[in-house]
């Protein structure tokens, strides 16, 4: 799809929208990134899309060139209805959309519904001369792992300037300084152009080859400030010295090197198809470290979400021999806080789910764990509507998000898993979903409410 990002809506000439219809909804948009969802007349979503300026991307739809495009002219008759989820940066965007295109599998996204990833710079740490890749098969042990990137292509052109600059291999030889073999190695072509300082063939000892990676690292956590000002002055002096080819080379290395800071967070953005979990190993991890009887079945996950003290809601998850069961997910809208009061939404939600199962007629599913977001303020509040209610799941835990902390009633310390852990990756995927789908629907709420009141004067 065309990008319009660029062309303010209020600029075309284009009849204004029936009130209520998408192309009204859109203009209501923030000018903010974000990802924005066409829906037809059967509420089935036909296109997702991603934008760095909300209002004037999902509105250049609603114009008569779009229609006219053959690139959008069989897709906008079709739009029913339209939604949007605001996020932090064009990165953020951008992996969103992926997400979702993914997960949804849209009539009309071309693009992104197949298997492919996003890639990372790996740097296998154990091995005695690291080397650096380029995969979108990462390690999840002993490697420094950044990522996803959002450029394909440009992760692969930086990772060649990078090496022009600091000589990493970046061959798969195991390589051994115990090995006396490799003393007649005879080293590629890369270290005749001083790429590479030839570990291969010992020509570099481990103590500085490992100092050179450490230099490394330091650009790639954010220190590049000061070799891109080496690289510019260079690039100047060659361009000054008519040595065009060089400086052109720079100039590409620079832009690469400027696009390392266009990638997500390993442990935040996570690719599911990536780092799969395996639910069985997860559940067998959790029976042992909370201490169960019998294997646990069903987790359910709570989170509460709320802006600026303003439409707080609250979700409920619920996963099933470690798989999202989608059945089993209820959303609240907060009836009884004002204001921000965490522990007492999440009081009153626990309440809820927990008296609800009296007054149905039908038979709900009862969670073996149910997990709180937060530390232990947060468990505390659950335990005290648990109480009142006469209601407990077997285990009742918190999961803290700084330090991935594990509370527990009745222990003072948390468990602390390794980040490895299936158990700690389940209950992650679980308080993740359960974020998620809380802020999906204060974002529906709070858009519901600003289309209510009007535009503003």
């Amino acid at each position: 799809m065309a990008d319009a990002d660029e062309i303010p809506v209020e600029q075309h000439e284009d009849e204004a929208p029936a009130p209520g219809s998408p192309g009204s909804k859109a203009r209501a948009f923030p000018t903010s990134p974000g990802v924005y969802l066409m829906k037809d007349a059967q509420g089935r979503v036909i296109y997702v899309g991603k934008a760095k300026n909300l209002r004037n991307r999902a509105g250049s739809y609603f114009l008569k060139a779009a229609l006219e495009d053959p690139r959008t002219a069989d897709m906008v008759p079709l739009i029913a209805d339209i939604d949007h989820i605001p996020v932090e940066t064009e990165v953020d965007a951008l992996l969103t959309e992926a997400r979702l295109i993914k997960d949804i599998q849209p009539r009309f996204n071309v693009e992104l519904k197949d298997g492919k990833t996003f890639p990372y710079l790996q740097i296998r740490v154990r091995e005695e001369f690291p080397r650096v890749e380029f995969t979108r098969s990462p390690r999840r042990k002993g490697v420094r792992l950044y990522g996803p990137f959002t450029s394909a292509g440009s992760l692969r052109v930086a990772i060649r300037a990078l090496q022009r600059v600091f000589q990493f291999r970046t061959c798969k030889l195991p390589i051994r300084s115990t090995d006396q073999r490799w003393r007649w190695f005879r080293p590629c072509i890369l270290h005749s152009i001083r790429q590479c300082t030839a570990p291969c063939n010992l020509r570099v000892s481990r103590v500085d080859y490992r100092r050179q990676v450490k230099r490394l690292i330091l650009v790639l956590e954010g220190r590049k400030d000061r070799l891109l000002r080496r690289m510019e002055r260079d690039m100047a002096r060659a361009s000054k010295a008519m040595e065009f080819e060089k400086a052109a080379r720079l100039r590409d290395d620079i832009r690469a090197l400027s696009s390392l800071g266009r990638r997500g967070e390993v442990e935040r953005d996570i690719q599911p198809e990536v780092f799969p979990i395996d639910p069985r190993k997860g559940l067998r991890g959790l029976r042992k470290i909370l201490a169960m009887d019998k294997m646990p079945r069903v987790v359910e996950g709570i989170d509460i979400a709320h802006l600026g003290g303003t439409d707080t809601v609250a979700s409920l998850v619920c996963f099933i021999d470690g798989l999202p069961f989608k059945p089993g997910y209820r959303r609240f809208r907060i009836r009884t806080v004002a204001g921000v009061d965490d522990y007492a939404s999440i009081r009153e939600v626990v309440g809820r789910r927990f008296t609800r199962e009296e007054r149905d007629d039908r038979e709900e599913v009862f969670p073996d764990i149910l997990l709180i977001d937060g530390g232990k303020g947060q468990l505390g509040a659950a335990r005290e509507a648990l109480d009142l209610v006469g209601r407990q799941p077997a285990r009742l835990i918190s999961l803290a998000k700084q330090n991935e902390e594990i509370f527990t009633v009745g222990q003072s310390n948390p468990i602390v898993l390794s980040r490895h852990s299936e158990a700690l990756r389940l209950l992650q995927a679980v308080r993740d979903e359960a974020h998620r789908f809380a802020r999906h629907y204060h974002h529906h709420l709070r858009r519901k409410r600003i289309e209510d009141d009007g535009p503003s004067a």
